[in-house]
């Protein structure tokens, strides 16, 4: 059993009798700040001791109720709480995770404000709730590496796509290991979904299916109004689906000739400058101006789901004769839009950095050091893009024309 102290700076921990640490830090002097209140670079106390089969456990002062992790007071206090259940053989008391069940950590994980503020929280809840209708109950020391490869093989078996059973896996190991950070469960629980395997292989779900200029045309034609606007959107932009559909007008500068979408507004978590070509201004200069903010509405009121607007855009597919599903043959999705936007920049002849800025994604290598994009450089990146598709919607039109001449 003893006692360790933090460093604030490299996080370290050691005997509460170093005077310095080996970072450099005079820990004699954070210390102070303990006392004087100020925790701002003061020193945190760690408790360390063997659990009866020789694992050597730490937890932070902190971690216990009604303790401060600033005190040495409540750091001797701790220790001596453990020793005690130590010497009274009391394990399950040394073990917080033993009588903490999944459902109950996961009403702590999803009351996070950081967790409330996703884009993805609704995701989260809807995973979480799949998870926990097998584990639930049970609580979260009791869940071992084979229960969840039999999760994952149940799945499967019900019908998930491998792609659709690894992100349930990875959002419950998400949870698990922010309750590990946080000092609430312990490594062993974090161990079992840390050693699970994935069940998509790499690259086996990537899409190669584009949406062509006439197709484009087509199920724009065939849409409602709203669905029509999204798509109009989408081809231009690159956009996500939520992205448009949770669009408001205050994040669109008219002025700029920009949309301005903030990190808790996509799916990345970064924020994202998409500037606004003569096809998305007319969108926006057509659709009626709702009194709840939103740009895109159905019947006045905002659309809350995405499946409204897929099932809406298979029918539109269906109407034009396109193929649509990921299990049909050469079918097409509405994310599937996004990967022809960045297919269609290329052909364009937009950079694959300026490509990657538009719609999002990472910058990769020395770009993510070295490249500062402005907004010019962005306008300058779509018009090149723009000029390109009209040019293909042209084409179309007279290809079109052509056609029905031969016809008559």
């Amino acid at each position: 059993m003893g006692i360790l102290a933090e460093c604030p700076t490299c996080h370290a921990k050691q005997s509460i009798r170093n005077k310095k640490c080996k970072c450099g830090l005079n820990l004699d002097d954070a210390k102070k700040r303990n006392r004087l209140k100020n925790k701002d670079g003061g020193v945190r106390y760690w408790i360390a001791y063997r659990m009866p089969d020789g694992k050597q456990r730490r937890e932070s002062v902190g971690a216990f109720e009604g303790l401060d992790a600033y005190s040495l007071d409540d750091a001797k206090a701790a220790d001596a709480k453990r020793m005690v259940q130590k010497k009274e053989k009391r394990i399950f008391d040394m073990l917080p995770e033993s009588e903490t069940t999944f459902d109950e950590l996961s009403e702590w994980y999803l009351s996070l404000k950081s967790v409330k503020r996703l884009a993805t929280c609704t995701r989260i809840e809807i995973a979480l709730s799949r998870f926990n209708a097998v584990f639930g109950h049970r609580t979260v020391d009791d869940v071992k590496r084979t229960d969840l490869e039999n999760y994952q093989e149940q799945r499967l078996d019900d019908g998930m796509a491998p792609a659709t059973v690894d992100m349930e896996l990875s959002i419950a190991k998400t949870m698990v290991t922010r309750a590990f950070d946080d000092d609430r469960i312990g490594g062993d629980v974090l161990k079992a979904f840390r050693t699970v395997r994935k069940k998509l292989k790499k690259g086996a779900n990537a899409r190669t299916r584009t949406l062509t200029i006439d197709e484009y045309k087509r199920v724009v034609k065939e849409a409602p109004s709203h669905l029509g606007a999204t798509i109009v959107i989408g081809f231009n932009t690159g956009m996500r689906i939520g992205e448009i559909r949770k669009l408001k007008w205050d994040q669109v500068d008219r002025k700029a000739g920009l949309i301005r979408l903030a990190d808790s507004d996509t799916k990345e978590g970064k924020p994202k400058v998409v500037p606004i070509n003569h096809h998305v201004q007319k969108v926006l200069d057509d659709v009626p101006r709702a009194l709840n903010g939103f740009v895109i509405t159905f019947k006045g009121q905002p659309i809350t789901q995405a499946g409204g607007l897929r099932r809406s855009f298979k029918t539109a597919c269906k109407k034009a004769g396109i193929p649509f599903g990921r299990g049909v043959q050469n079918g097409i999705t509405f994310h599937d839009i996004r990967g022809t936007v960045k297919t269609n920049m290329a052909r364009a002849g937009v950079s694959k950095v300026f490509r990657d800025k538009l719609l999002g994604h990472a910058l990769q290598g020395m770009d993510a050091h070295y490249m500062a994009l402005d907004e010019d450089d962005l306008r300058r990146a779509m018009d090149q893009y723009t000029v390109w598709l009209d040019g293909q919607l042209t084409n179309v039109d007279q290809t079109v024309d052509q056609e029905e001449k031969k016809a008559s």
